[in-house]
């Protein structure tokens, strides 16, 4: 070894030396960095696993939010809905309560003229009788007494058709050029004989009564008179 320039004391001693760093540095660093290398790892796992996690619960979560605004759109639009169908029905019953209104209202003006009509009329029955009186003094050239007079303007106005005896019902409805007084509505249910009667003013039928029950009708109106009499002359 020495021929060859090796020195065996010195080549020991470098090998005892190598052996000794090897060792050190694999007790003092490699296990270390091997630990730290492994904990890294560890921490790269975690990290990577907690991140899958989150993208579960991420997923999860968009899923839920998504379902409870699915249901909160559902809602909103059966919320929509009924508050249209209140509304419409509401507005109906507006619309209908409105239309009844204007029913009644129309119906009470009808029934408030037609009273007052036939306030008028009846105020306008004295002159017509008058009128009436004056022309038959003229035509049978004598005074007519005042019962006779009041005997030919109830006779004029008011007096039962005597076809009424035949009529059958249990409702009357009497129509009368002017309105007939108590006394003159008395005697016609009287003549009747019907348990309900009513009594309705037209003034075109000019004078006499018109009895109508049910689809039975007897007309001894002026109008109707005058109307026959005029088909027999032609």
């Amino acid at each position: 070894m020495d021929a060859l320039g090796i020195n065996i004391g010195y080549l020991f001693m470098q090998i005892i030396l190598f052996v000794i760093l090897f060792l050190v540095l694999r007790g003092y660093l490699y296990a270390p960095i091997i630990r730290v290398l492994e904990e890294r790892k560890a921490k790269i796992a975690k990290g990577l696993e907690d991140a899958r996690q989150a993208a579960i619960a991420r997923d999860n979560a968009d899923a839920e939010a998504k379902k409870v605004m699915d249901e909160a759109r559902s809602e909103a639009a059966k919320i929509r809905q009924e508050a249209a169908a209140q509304a419409e029905e509401q507005a109906k019953g507006i619309v209908a309560q409105a239309s009844e209104e204007a029913k009644t209202i129309v119906a009470r003006a009808s029934e408030d003229a037609e009273a007052e009509r036939n306030r008028i009329l009846a105020d306008l029955r004295g002159q017509v009788a008058s009128i009436a009186i004056a022309a038959a003094n003229k035509l049978v050239g004598e005074s007519l007494s005042e019962e006779r007079q009041r005997a030919l303007i109830a006779d004029f106005f008011a007096k039962v058709p005597t076809g009424v005896a035949g009529l059958s019902g249990d409702a009357a409805e009497v129509t009368s050029a002017l309105p007939l007084t108590d006394a003159e509505q008395t005697n016609v249910k009287s003549a009747l004989k019907v348990a309900n009667v009513t009594f309705r003013v037209d003034p075109r039928i000019l004078g006499g009564l018109i009895v109508r029950v049910g689809d039975q009708v007897v007309d001894a109106s002026v109008a109707n008179r005058m109307g026959a009499m005029g088909e027999s002359l032609k």
